[in-house]
């Protein structure tokens, strides 16, 4: 049995696995793993997309970027992103994205994949034991669930007719809606009896601290559920119903450890499997909005929860789109026409250049929102309004020059002077130079002043900085060590028998010689293909970079080599990189005998000169038979 090491220099893995076992029975944690998924998992944030060699690609959630370098290999039950270089199993992915320990992820995953955990120190001391996050979670689940119990009773009378008088009461269920008591403390004693402290219901938001206890935050009001991506309630939204409520019309839950309004989009766990079919995002301005869409046939509709929409809400709809270079997906605001739509549609114009798709404005030209157009004119109406949607940047430029007396010259310069630094906020030359050509149309001016006003509105570009090519693309003898250990983790069996034949010096990339001095200490490659291999190289790894390193060497997809045409891993591609993996290094070594070989005088060393010409025969005759193999391939 291997022996771990579970000092300061222990790797991660194996210190990670260690605090688990002291709380959750190890075979526990072993089928949670089994049972997640980590493709399931990982789409609940990320679209992804086949990648070839049973590899799926996405956004990466962790950092900004336009291409997809995020890879999933479910046969291998791991991650990597080959930008920001983060990677691991399906338990690191819920504890990056969820921030929260290695238990509660193990936690999380076998509450969602139904697997009953046994704890080391007894079921008694679990609640004692799980981690703040959960804890939350949880009590913004039994309240989801007591708000909902609540709408039927005699008090939420209001909040029905409030649905009835919208057309949604039918659908109420289906999204969760529920009814906060007008009571001081009906919710918070309600938990209380469930194991919940007031200290948790402080810390999310479901209660606020008073003089004399905590007392309910949401009283009297329509409730609605806030879910994440993956289903989870982490907050609320509250509409103000009751007449002599003074509070504001609509209240939220505050910043919580699990709720940060400017992350979260209501809908969006209803919506995001439609967004990753159709390419398309509606984004509206309420809950009932979001309602009145979904019933419409408008599945894809989100709203910001008390925020405008920023930054941060992008980066969510961009993994979800897989919004990238090829400007597939669409993201629909929709606004009204009057002045505050107009502010709306500027807000969102700035992080228009975000998004690589495209994005477009839905415009209801009377006021109403898609709840109240769907009320007075039905469910066609709505799905009208989106598919008669104009382009954004359309949208902002009219928007501009609206006012203005375009039948004279101050009045069509001005407006020129007005649409300009929108039109030079374009990134895409293309589509700049068209709307310089229909920016002169709309104003009555010539194209080349257009051209010249806008050009000078938006300054001059600096050039775009390309990263220069790695290491391992200018040089092809490292993109065979990098191929042959990519098939090591992933295809141990395939490699077994030439595994014998690779010496450390094979591998002149100081990176790669660590991943094989790694691999040889988990005993070298199996003859089948086992079950936790990678694990166990993951383990034995000296330091993250190597660990980061092994895991992306475990997900990548084998590439052609040297003329290789095959359209899968198999022995002959095996025999292929290896054989040249090896050819290499033994040309490198006849270079270096030769070498010696030229500055000893035969005649004063006899003896070391026929051992030397000896070697280079024999290398020279092993170069040849590698390169046979190579040929016959």
């Amino acid at each position: 049995m291997r022996r771990v090491h579970t000092g300061p220099g222990a790797p991660a893995l194996a210190r990670r696995s260690i605090e688990g076992v002291a709380r959750i029975n190890p075979e526990d944690i072993a089928t949670v793993r089994e049972r997640a998924r980590i493709d399931e998992v990982i789409s609940d944030q990320v679209t992804l997309k086949p990648a070839g060699g049973g590899s799926l690609k996405g956004l990466c959630p962790f950092h900004d970027e336009r291409s997809p370098s995020f890879h999933v290999t479910p046969a291998k039950g791991l991650y990597h992103c080959f930008g920001c270089q983060a990677g691991g199993d399906v338990f690191d992915f819920v504890m990056k994205t969820d921030l929260v320990t290695f238990s509660e992820a193990v936690e999380k995953l076998a509450g969602r994949f139904g697997v009953t955990l046994r704890y080391a120190e007894g079921t008694a001391g679990r609640t004692s034991n799980q981690g703040q996050r959960t804890r939350l979670i949880e009590a913004n689940k039994a309240a989801a669930t007591f708000y909902r119990s609540q709408l039927d009773s005699p008090e939420a009378a209001p909040a029905r007719q409030f649905l009835g008088d919208r057309n949604l009461a039918e659908r109420a269920a289906d999204f969760g809606v529920g009814f906060a008591p007008t009571g001081w403390d009906n919710l918070t004693k309600h938990l209380r009896m469930a194991g919940f402290t007031d200290a948790e219901l402080i810390t999310g938001g479901l209660a606020v601290k008073g003089n004399r206890g905590p007392y309910d935050r949401f009283r009297g009001r329509l409730v609605w559920p806030i879910k994440d991506l993956s289903g989870e309630v982490v907050g609320f939204g509250a509409r103000r119903i009751m007449p002599d409520d003074e509070g504001p019309k609509y209240l939220n839950t505050p910043e919580t450890p699990v709720y940060h309004k400017s992350q979260v989009l209501y809908g969006v766990d209803k919506a995001r499997k439609q967004i990753a079919r159709s390419q398309q995002v509606v984004v509206v301005e309420g809950y009932t909005d979001v309602m009145a869409c979904h019933i419409a046939g408008v599945e894809t509709a989100v709203a910001t929860c008390g925020t405008a929409f920023g930054e941060d809400h992008v980066k969510v709809l961009r993994r979800l789109l897989l919004d990238q270079d090829e400007h597939r997906g669409e993201v629909v605001f929709t606004f009204d026409s009057d002045e505050a739509g107009r502010k709306a549609a500027l807000r969102a114009f700035e992080v228009d250049q975000k998004f690589v798709g495209r994005t477009f404005v839905a415009v209801t030209g009377d006021g109403l929102d898609p709840c109240d157009l769907r009320l007075r004119d039905g469910d066609d109406a709505v799905r009208d309004l989106i598919a008669n949607r104009i382009p954004l940047v359309e949208f902002v430029i009219r928007s501009r020059i609206d006012g203005f007396d375009l039948d004279t010259p101050e009045g069509r310069t001005n407006a020129l002077r007005a649409a300009a630094p929108v039109v030079g906020g374009i990134a895409d030359r293309i589509l700049r130079t068209e709307y310089i050509r229909m920016l002169a149309g709309w104003t009555g001016l010539e194209q080349s002043v257009v051209g010249e006003t806008v050009r000078a509105a938006a300054g001059k570009s600096a050039p775009v900085a390309r990263p220069a090519p790695s290491a391992d693309e200018r040089d092809p003898a490292l993109q065979v060590e990098r191929e042959a250990l990519k098939l090591t983790l992933q295809s141990p069996e395939l490699v077994h028998n030439w595994w014998g034949s690779v010496e450390g010096q094979a591998f002149t990339g100081e990176s790669y010689r660590q991943v094989f001095d790694t691999v040889q200490a988990a005993g070298g490659p199996p003859a089948e293909s086992a079950t936790g291999w990678i694990g166990q190289v993951l383990e034995l790894c000296p330091d993250d970079e190597v660990r980061s390193r092994v895991r992306a060497l475990a997900v990548e997809s084998p590439r052609a080599l040297f003329g290789d045409n095959h359209d899968s891993v198999d022995v002959r591609f095996a025999e292929n990189v290896l054989s040249r993996l090896l050819e290499l290094d033994a040309s490198r070594r006849l270079r270096e005998v030769k070498a010696r070989l030229q500055r000893i005088n035969p005649v004063e060393s006899e003896d070391e000169y026929r051992r030397l010409f000896a070697d280079v025969l024999a290398l020279e005759q092993y170069r040849r038979q590698l390169r046979e193999i190579l040929v016959v391939q």
